[in-house]
């Protein structure tokens, strides 16, 4: 990481928006406070505009003035852009998604923002559910932000919570760790698992939506820490949410704490999103892989033979996002005219083979023929192959051939 850069996480949803930033010369991510001095952490995803003015308010600010009615809320922005409507305020239309851009830019505004930040490195975005819609959606907002597509990485909660975890002190990780998300009336478990038999150590998580808790919850909630725990051996706990608030735990506070850390806060996936933009940004050794319901389940790669030594070389790789994953290289054919892929699943050592004929391919002397490969994921599961001839310079032209073949897991 530069002196100057730092790696900003934002942990947005429709309610709330949480940000935190990661420098080089810190020991963890901080995370950045609307009030000075004191852990205001979560900010309302809402905007209001001044009557008959164009100023905008943000946050708490923004739903003050609208219970004064000094301006005029907007409410539900995060799901309006999503659904990219129109937005109708003081007499002018405005498309919701332009109105996200202007919550953003107030976010960056935030005075102790813009002291620490300097200049963006990585810019990541934790989303409770990673899909096309959303990555189009924050395309957009940071294209307009002038922020470099390259700069930027959406993942989601159960990967910012991956992240976080192994981010601490190995001793909160020695056995499974748990997470309980309980945003709003809903409450969610996550169990993380660790398998140290393979190289990297795969990670894995076991996720369940337990509903609704309205009602006796502190006894309902010890129900769910039983079950959620069983036998297993935990080292440590992470209680996140809204619906934590409150001095209601008592029964299940103390089986939770039974031999094990506990750790209850509101910043934990903004500070997860950091590590992320970290460890993806190759600024520590990582030796975990997670491959979550949004990143690709199979490693993709060729043989090639370089300086007269047999060697793979990836074109996929297993846990990358399968929306924005991509690989491309050139080649010299060199023997029969077909490209053999090998595709592996990332917990296994066995491969299967997958030709590709370049049927109707120019006959030319051997090792006079390079290739174009493009490896472009269609789903978790399943890559899109883009084979083109691009001849061999002056002795074998072009001939513009391409190509097209679709390679997935066995059994998918």
């Amino acid at each position: 990481m530069s002196d100057s850069g730092a790696i900003i996480g934002i942990d947005i949803n429709p309610r709330s928006t949480v940000l935190s930033i990661y420098k080089s010369n810190m020991d963890e991510p901080t995370t950045v406070s609307t009030v000075l001095g004191e852990e205001n952490y979560s900010i309302p995803t809402v905007l209001a505009k001044r009557n008959g003015m164009g100023q905008w308010f943000f946050g708490e600010e923004a739903l003050l003035k609208g219970r004064t009615k000094e301006a005029i809320l907007v409410e539900d922005l995060y799901n309006l852009s999503l659904r990219n409507e129109q937005v109708y305020v003081d007499g002018d239309n405005f498309f919701a998604r332009d109105l996200l851009v202007i919550y953003f830019n107030k976010l960056f505004s935030i005075p102790g923002m813009m002291v620490a930040m300097g200049d963006i490195e990585k810019l990541v975005i934790c989303v409770e559910q990673v899909k096309l819609e959303v990555m189009e959606l924050m395309n957009y907002v940071t294209g307009k932000l002038g922020i470099d597509s390259k700069k930027v990485m959406l993942i989601d909660r159960n990967e910012c919570f991956y992240f976080y975890a192994l981010s601490g002190k190995p001793e909160l990780f020695l056995y499974s760790v748990a997470l309980f998300d309980y945003s709003g009336s809903n409450m969610i478990s996550v169990v993380m698992n660790r398998n140290q038999s393979t190289r990297p150590q795969l990670i894995t998580l076991d996720v369940v939506n337990h509903g609704d808790i309205t009602e006796n919850k502190d006894e309902m909630f010890d129900s769910i820490i039983a079950n959620t725990f069983g036998s297993k051996l935990f080292s440590s706990v992470y209680l996140v949410g809204d619906g934590f608030d409150g001095d209601w735990m008592k029964l299940s506070l103390s089986r939770l704490c039974k031999g094990r850390k506990v750790f209850l806060g509101k910043n934990l996936y903004s500070k997860g999103a950091c590590y992320a933009g970290y460890v993806k940004e190759g600024k520590r050794d990582w030796p975990f892989i997670f491959i979550g319901d949004n990143d690709l389940k199979l490693n993709l790669s060729l043989k090639i033979l370089d300086n007269n030594v047999m060697k793979f070389l990836p074109l996929i790789d297993a846990g990358q996002s399968w929306y924005d994953a991509k690989g491309e290289c050139e080649v010299i054919l060199d023997g029969e005219p077909e490209i053999e892929f090998y595709v592996q699943r990332p917990e296994s050592r066995e491969a299967h083979t997958d030709v590709l004929e370049l049927t109707d391919l120019p006959k030319r002397e051997n090792r006079t023929t390079r290739l174009r490969i493009e490896a472009s994921p269609i789903s978790d599961v399943a890559v899109s192959i883009i084979i083109t001839d691009l001849g061999f310079g002056e002795i074998s032209p072009a001939s513009g051939k391409n190509w097209e073949h679709t390679i997935s897991l066995k059994g998918e």
